[in-house]
């Protein structure tokens, strides 16, 4: 009899250590489905982050390129229809003087249309360098204070 009531009680107590054993673990695994996400949501966040920044890094540069690519496109149209133009004036034309004050005309055209170009893209370099300044500088600056808000709760 004793030695049934103590297979019983140890048999009761190795049941209760491995249901005890059994909540640990899935109590364990719990913790590390938390603990995982917290730690995939901070990676999104710092993924987002970097992501932000190199989208204005390429805003930034794309512009830049815009601005330093030479002639637009407005420009480049606007000089083949002006040479289209003046080039069919040219070839058409019967009257000398007709076609020589055309190239006179050209000419000042041309160099009107130039000037006007160039004043543009002086404008257009002057704004990039405010809106990448201003641009970039925000965006930093936004990505430097989430990260620091998270460090210091």
């Amino acid at each position: 009899m004793i030695l049934l009531m103590t297979s019983a009680t140890l048999l009761a107590a190795s049941a209760g250590g491995m249901a005890f054993t059994y909540w640990q673990l899935l109590d364990s695994r719990r913790g590390v489905r938390v603990v995982n996400a917290h730690r995939m949501a901070a990676n999104s966040a710092i993924q987002k982050s970097r992501m932000d920044l190199l989208e204005v890094r390429n805003r930034a540069k794309l512009l830049e390129e815009t601005v330093t690519s030479g002639a637009s496109a407005v420009e480049r149209v606007h000089k083949a229809i002006s040479a289209t133009t003046f080039g069919l004036i040219d070839h058409f034309s019967r009257d000398d003087e007709f076609r020589k004050s055309a190239l006179k005309a050209r000419e000042t055209h041309d160099q009107t249309s130039r000037q006007i170009y160039r004043g543009v893209r002086t404008t257009n370099r002057a704004l990039h360098i405010l809106a990448d300044t201003l641009i970039i500088s925000k965006a930093e600056k936004r990505i430097v204070s989430k990260s620091h808000k998270k460090r210091h709760p």
